[in-house]
């Protein structure tokens, strides 16, 4: 079940990360450190847009923060924190996208609605961020694929030169990787046709989504075993 609601994330982080750049002026939502190199770009181009690259990363860590701070009291309490904390970044998503379809589409990179939704959705990412590294630590990032490109090669080079001692273990981790990488790259293509063919109307298909996921969840829970 794990692997499954896995595939789900990453689509909904590479759709997101995507809609962003696209819609919100080159605004990285999930892949937050990007912003460094388009806020350099913007500084060096004397372009709009660097209020929202200044504050995505703050606004990732400090969430990150209340994310980990909520999980401990969940586990002190016996309890996983893993449903509130979804349907957390639900809301954030749904919220966001009502926001984008009420003042959108965004002419201005700074302007006060557009700094708004991003920070919103840049906040899901990091709780879904958050949620990986607590209770998904069998399964590939669903936010980031850089990390997982990595080892993808480093895993399909070990392969083949036989020196894997696990080569079981090392396969099932490789189908991993790949699923991963696929369906965020899966996400980030939807993401681009959906933005050329409806636009702003694109920030609906990660609220959806994650609806879709939390009832997936609720019918079949969530276990870190998985």
């Amino acid at each position: 079940m794990n692997k499954d609601i896995a595939k789900l994330m990453s689509f909904i982080a590479g759709f997101a990360d995507t809609t962003g750049f696209v819609a919100l002026h080159g605004l990285f939502l999930a892949h937050v450190t990007g912003n460094f190199v388009t806020l350099g770009a913007a500084v060096s181009q004397g372009t709009s847009g660097m209020i929202g690259k200044l504050l995505a990363l703050p606004i990732f860590c400090i969430t990150l923060l209340a994310t980990r701070f909520l999980g401990n009291v969940y586990e002190r309490e016996g309890r996983s924190a893993f449903m509130p904390l979804f349907a957390f970044e639900a809301l954030l998503l749904t919220f966001g996208a009502f926001l984008a379809l009420y003042h959108g589409p965004f002419i201005e990179a700074d302007e006060s609605p557009l700094l708004i939704v991003g920070m919103l959705w840049v906040m899901a990412m990091a709780i879904q961020n958050g949620i990986h590294r607590i209770h998904m630590k069998g399964c590939p990032p669903t936010t980031v694929v850089t990390g997982s490109t990595t080892q993808i090669m480093l895993d399909f080079t070990d392969l083949l030169m036989g020196k894997q001692s696990n080569i079981q273990a090392t396969k099932q981790q490789l189908k991993g990787l790949l699923s991963s990488v696929f369906f965020f790259a899966l996400g980030c293509a939807s993401a681009a046709v959906s933005y050329s063919f409806v636009s702003i109307w694109c920030f609906v298909v990660p609220p959806v989504l994650s609806v879709i996921t939390l009832y997936l969840l609720r019918r079949n829970p969530l276990h870190n075993s998985d």
